[in-house]
């Protein structure tokens, strides 16, 4: 019975220990290059972040100084922009904007440090909602700071620092991240009540923009056939070099400036994907990293719009993926 009892100890303590080294994390190790990097060896953040290729898809002069004190956004208003559609404003006419890499559900702010600094967050007090909308959109939520930010349809509101006067619009598509908000937290667009137009030709508002899509979902390629796409459209790729067990990424420093990470996206925030392996990957560079089947991954700084492929064969280690999490036309 002893025995037994030993051998049933030592079969749980095996599946505990099969949870906890999920992909391989706790058993990877940094290369003496770098290259290939791990969950082991935490090396220090990169300045960007891994926001993307334009420094987070924030202003090329948001680096240095101190972030503005936060100003109320006080009565909001509805601008009805010919190009953008129904805009939500602050008190002053001021363009209030979404960045793609928040959630709504629940609500969390990821822009933080330079990222504030181009974009600073409208706090939750003082804000009263734009006459005619619905004042239950309105909720706010807290920042890492402990600070309380306004959202919109549970989405984190910004103002852009480059934009200089009330109608000024000068942060719509920046990165391919950051949109001017409707005023039920959607993207705006042309011919929107609200900023919500539904699905258009290749899942793609009038505006030229994505529609609001799932944080992950499946697009039908008319040469690659199906391929994961992220909550823009924007299409997902894997890297040849990284691996899934143990879990490595060989995209370190300047790669990120061309193949962002994919955040982490909520499982049940998905569509026609494979569930096994859907993991966050802890880079020891501080980003986390969204994974199917324990592989990281990727979008591409050269794709410019939705149905892109650009990064498709890049140096012949760049693919698309597939819903089980497979490379997509790679060599075999």
């Amino acid at each position: 019975m002893k025995t037994w009892r030993n051998v049933s100890f030592a079969v749980t303590a095996a599946a505990v220990m099969a949870l906890t080294t999920a992909c391989g994390q706790d058993k990877v190790t940094e290369s003496p290059n770098g290259q290939a990097v791990g969950n082991a060896n935490p090396a220090q953040q990169p300045a960007d972040s891994g926001y993307g290729s334009d420094k987070g898809g924030y202003g090329d002069d948001a680096a240095g100084g101190a972030a503005a004190a936060p100003k109320a956004a006080g009565q909001l208003s509805v601008w009805d922009s010919k190009k953008l559609g129904k805009v939500l404003t602050d008190s002053e006419g001021f363009t209030l904007y979404r960045f793609d890499k928040d959630t709504a559900g629940p609500p969390k702010s990821n822009c933080e440090g330079d990222c504030a600094k181009a974009w600073p967050v409208v706090p939750a007090s003082d804000a009263t909602a734009a006459p005619g909308t619905d004042a239950s959109m309105l909720g706010e939520v807290e920042r890492a700071d402990g600070t309380k930010q306004l959202t919109i349809g549970g989405w984190p509101m910004y103002r852009f620092a480059k934009d200089t006067k009330p109608g000024d619009a000068k942060g719509q598509g920046v990165g391919g991240t950051w949109f001017a908000s409707a005023p039920d937290g959607k993207k705006a667009a042309p011919g929107a009540v609200g900023g919500d137009t539904g699905a258009g030709d290749a899942g793609e508002t009038e505006a030229g923009n994505p529609a609001d899509l799932v944080g992950m979902s499946v697009r039908k390629d008319a040469k690659l056939g199906d391929v994961v796409v992220d909550s823009n459209g924007m299409t997902v790729y894997r890297f040849k070099k990284d691996s899934a067990w143990p879990m490595k990424t060989a995209c370190t420093g300047a790669c990120l400036d061309k193949w962002p990470v994919v955040p982490p996206v909520d499982k049940n925030d998905t569509e026609g994907i494979l569930k096994k392996g859907f993991v966050t990957f802890d880079r020891p560079d501080g980003i986390k990293q969204q994974t199917i089947d324990c592989w990281p991954l990727y979008t591409f700084s050269g794709d410019a719009k939705p149905g892109d492929t650009n990064g498709q064969g890049v140096g012949g280690t760049w693919y698309a993926v597939s819903p089980e999490g497979k490379l997509v036309g790679a060599p075999k």
